[in-house]
């Protein structure tokens, strides 16, 4: 028995000013992340594309827990450095959610470095779960930049974490229960920085079939200028292990989990 039974849409455009799509994807159980690349030339996309590979070897186990992600962060770290172009080095952004287990029940075990985004739609509801590691984002917490300020201003793109590019920042880490009938989205900047929030929430409410709504999502993204790489990853918790009917907030379980429902420290390193 999985811990989450889900249905999973994909769908990924390099944009309309960009020759070469720098995103990469992995949407297969129980793994649904985005990277977003960045290095120039071919070296973000091969740098998004090993991190990708990294976590591929996870693929098809019933859950991965918190050591299973560390182990995986460790190798895609070893193999971005590896990679550079002209003496210039690559990274990559990571968002995603990887599906876990804890006392019978099903979680979703979210990461994130960088600035691409992971949602969870509920109850008519849009919330971010991942916190940007971001130049504007520092400048919001700190009060001096409000949001809406944020998708103008100039520093929008620079971000302070990545894998790879001179950092050496930490992923941040949450544990959520997972409730059936949430919806996922897991995306790089090319859509969150193009399309409102409103729009996205009016998508994933409205376009029922996953692979149909990562679809509108993409395009929605070049329909507002499509200025960068797109990606989009939905999914949908169909039913999750441990929830009865009227049971919807199963407990933690164990202390180590509890310990990683909030965002890990964050550690020194500019990309």
């Amino acid at each position: 028995m999985t811990a989450i039974d889900v249905r999973v849409g994909a769908a990924t455009h390099p944009g309309l000013r960009r020759r070469v799509n720098e995103d990469s994807h992995l949407a297969e159980y129980p793994l649904f992340l985005v990277a977003d690349g960045m290095g120039g030339h071919d070296a973000g996309a091969a740098a998004s594309g090993a991190v990708v590979a990294a976590f591929r070897a996870l693929v098809g186990r019933d859950s991965v827990g918190i050591e299973g992600m560390r182990a995986a962060l460790s190798r895609a770290r070893v193999a971005v450095e590896r990679i550079g172009y002209a003496g210039r080095a690559a990274g990559t952004t990571l968002s995603g959610v990887a599906i876990t287990e804890v006392g019978g029940h099903g979680y979703w075990l979210a990461v994130n470095v960088g600035d691409s985004r992971t949602y969870r739609f509920a109850d008519g509801e849009l919330e971010q779960i991942s916190v940007d590691h971001s130049v504007v984002q520092e400048l919001i917490d700190a009060g001096e930049l409000t949001g809406d300020a944020a998708g103008r201003d100039s520093r929008r793109n620079e971000i302070t974490r990545a894998i790879g590019g001179g950092s050496g920042g930490e992923a941040d880490f949450w544990l959520l229960a997972a409730e059936a009938g949430d919806r996922i989205l897991v995306c790089s900047d090319g859509l969150s920085g193009e399309v409102p929030e409103e729009r996205i929430t009016g998508i994933l409410r409205d376009v029922i079939d996953p692979q149909d709504a990562a679809t509108r999502l993409v395009h929605e993204a070049m329909l507002h200028g499509g200025r960068d790489n797109i990606t989009a990853v939905v999914v949908d918790a169909v039913r999750v292990a441990g929830q009865d009917e009227g049971d919807t907030t199963p407990g933690l379980g164990s202390s180590d989990a509890d310990e990683d429902t909030r965002p890990r420290a964050a550690a020194g390193g500019d990309a």
